[in-house]
Order: C-alpha cells, then structure tokens, then sequence
C-alpha cells in the first residue's frame, strides 16, 4: 500500500513538472519569434552603416583614419566582452561558452573582462579572472539604451591604449536546433575597400562636414549598432536554447509518468488480485471448518 502511495505522489510530481516545463516553452517560443524580427530588421541598417563607412574611409589616407581603426603599439593587453544570461534551463548554452572562454584565456593571459549575465559573471569570477564590468542581461528583449555603459568602457580602455584590441564572446545562432559560442574582433574596427562600382553610383557626393570630422562618430555609432546586434542575436540563441531545453523536459516528464502510471496500474492489479486470493482462502477455510 505504501509503496502505491509513493508512485501516485510521483506521478503527481512529474505532472506538476511538466506542466511548469511546458509553459516555459511556450513563454520562450513566444520570446523567441520577437527576438528573431528584432534581430532580422536590424542587419540591412548595420549593412548600410558599413557602406557609408567603406566610403568614408575610401576618401581618407592612412594617417587621417580614426583611432578606432588603429591597433595601438606596445600594448598587449586585451579586453573581452562576454555575453550570456541571467537565467538558467537553457540546456549547454553556459556552460559551451565557459569552454570558448578558457580556450581565449589559454591563448592571451592579459584579458580583462566584460561580462553581460550574472550567469557568465559567477562563471568568471571563479575563474579568479579580472571583472573591469558587469551588466545584468535581463529576462526580456535588450534594448538599445543597454548599449551605452558598455560602448563608453570600451572607448575609454581602447582609445586611451590601455588595450590592443576588444572581442566579443557571444553564442551565435545558427538554427533554432543549434546555437554555438563564437568570438569576434570589433576592436580596432576592419573596413574592406568599398566596391568602386558602388563609387560610380555616387560619384558626387558632398561631405559635411569632411569626411575626417564624420568618421570617428559614424565609428562609435557603428561599434553601438554591432554591440546591440551581438546582444539581440545572445537573447535569441538564449530562448531557442531554453524552447529546445524546455520541450525535451517536457517529454522526459511524460515518458516517466507513463511509466509511472504503468508501474501504479500493475502494482494496483497485484494488491486486487492478492486480496482476492485472500478472500477465496479465507472462504474456504471456513468452509473446511
């Protein structure tokens, strides 16, 4: 009797689970399709910002580009922006960029770091490495204002030398069924010569103030653009990993009280068909009296 007691409480445990599993998969899809128009109607106005820029500096000599562009001398040190969650339940997500982490830390040991996500910053912290920031992520879609504090640090340790060059360590979405930790150099920034077919389509246009003047603010603005998609594309890889985390619970959940229920049938079907028995017994005893 006691032992069919346990397994009803389990069940009832399993489903109260369940339950919970299934409604975070269904408040991730949900987080997740907003995520994914955030993250896809930025990209053409971070392409044309690029563009602009490629043009900019197609105008410029070498000496008259922007610091941002520059990799300062004798400095060895760098600085790493890590970006993760302040949840939990989002299957390897953490714990496969604490590994991409170790291995940019094996390869450079002067890293400072940046961590957005209280989840990254303990994972940091006990590493013993050195915090110069840290941000909360938040549970709902980043907005831009989340970029200011970041991009004014960064500035200050990149433009004064303290650093040679800022990375970036975010989980990179692939599909909604694979996310992955990537590391990119946004730190002095790369511009590829403009496509000379695309000068031709503007051959006279009229910069003012000089293209000297504008740059070095379309550089900060286009670090702010990148920084922000960085984090709208970390959100979404965030909740496809917690949607995928979630549903597999969901089901574990239901294989074990299916078993569970079987285990409960049979069990109860035992103790029937035993008091039965007993009954006959007893019956027959005093009939045999």
């Amino acid at each position: 009797m006691a032992n069919i007691i346990t397994i009803k409480r389990r069940i009832q445990t399993a489903l109260n689970v369940s339950k919970t599993t299934r409604a975070m998969q269904m408040i991730a899809t949900s987080k997740l399709k907003r995520a994914q128009d955030a993250a896809i109607s930025g990209r053409p106005y971070v392409e044309k910002l690029m563009f602009l820029t490629q043009r900019l500096t197609n105008k410029l000599e070498e000496e008259e580009k922007s610091d941002y562009m520059k990799t300062p001398k004798d400095v060895t040190d760098a600085l790493l922006l890590v970006i993760s969650s302040d949840k939990g339940l989002c299957g390897g997500l953490i714990t496969n960029l604490v590994k991409e982490l170790l291995d940019q830390d094996t390869n450079n040991k002067d890293i400072k770091y940046i961590t957005v996500g209280k989840k990254i910053e303990g994972a940091v912290a006990r590493l013993g490495k050195e915090i110069i920031a840290s941000f909360n992520f938040g549970t709902t879609l980043p907005i831009f204002d989340m970029i200011y504090p970041i991009a004014k640090i960064i500035d200050d340790y990149f433009l004064n030398k303290k650093i040679a060059n800022v990375k970036i360590l975010y989980t990179h979405f692939s599909t909604v069924f694979y996310q992955s930790p990537k590391v990119e150099t946004i730190l002095p920034i790369k511009i590829q010569k403009a496509d000379e077919s695309n000068e031709e389509t503007f051959p006279f246009t009229i910069f003012e103030p000089s293209a000297k003047e504008i740059l070095p603010s379309l550089l900060r603005h286009y670090l702010e653009m990148v920084l922000y998609q960085y984090l709208l594309e970390s959100y979404l890889s965030e909740q496809a990993a917690r949607m995928i985390a979630m549903k597999s619970a969901t089901e574990n959940a239901k294989e074990i009280i299916d078993y569970l229920r079987l285990e409960y049938n049979k069990q109860r079907q035992e103790k029937i068909t035993n008091e039965i028995l007993d009954i006959g017994n007893g019956a027959s005893a005093f009939a045999y009296e």
